[in-house]
């Protein structure tokens, strides 16, 4: 029996790719977002969902939360391990400042080894997700789940799909509100669709 996990990048919010948001609090998503937040939510509405997980930042849950309406999900499970990237001092600071920091360049050209300041990397990052859906998948065989997480970590779970090293998560785009589709079963994971637009 396999699983199949829809991980959907939260929508946009305001100043989607001029900072870094990171765990920062008070994120939430703009006009554009919400509108795009609509959408996603009546593309899965085509889909039988057994749970809506979602990382605990305020632009995911509101991104779960109309897909949760479309859908006839009551409850949203928060989960840690669906978190941003622990960014540390990196969170709210601009790109352009960002491209001024060694550290931050490092981070980007050595995906594989590198930290962020708090200490995370993209392999812990890749643990928890990939985690998660193992867990998850013992109790929704048949069924479909839907993730509602951050770009950066639905790359992690997508390089792990695909074999690739997690340097390669450049190599490929999460758009805000799109869908990737994993099946997960005993015999492995195969990746179905890549950055879909509602």
């Amino acid at each position: 029996m396999t699983t199949t996990f829809f991980l959907i990048r939260h929508a946009a919010h305001d100043n989607v790719g001029g900072y870094l948001a990171g765990r920062m609090e008070g994120v939430y998503l703009g006009e554009a977002g919400k509108a795009q937040a609509q959408h996603l939510a009546g593309r899965m509405a085509r889909e039988h969902l057994a749970i809506i997980c979602s990382s605990p930042r305020e632009r995911t849950l509101e991104t779960a939360k109309p897909i949760a309406l479309a859908c006839g999900v009551n409850d949203i499970a928060i989960c840690q391990e669906l978190d941003e990237i622990d960014f540390g001092v990196w969170s709210g600071k601009t790109f352009d400042e960002l491209n001024t920091d060694a550290n931050w360049r490092l981070w980007n050209d050595q995906r594989q080894q590198a930290r962020t300041p708090s200490g995370e990397t993209m392999l812990d990052v890749q643990q928890r997700i990939v985690g998660l859906m193992d867990a998850l998948r013992q109790n929704t065989q048949g069924q479909c789940v839907a993730l509602v997480s951050h770009a950066d970590v639905i790359k992690a779970a997508v390089c792990k799909v695909l074999g690739l090293q997690l340097g390669d998560c450049f190599r490929f785009d999460v758009e805000p509100a799109s869908i990737t589709t994993v099946v997960h079963g005993d015999w492995g994971s195969k990746l179905i669709r890549l950055n879909e637009s509602a």
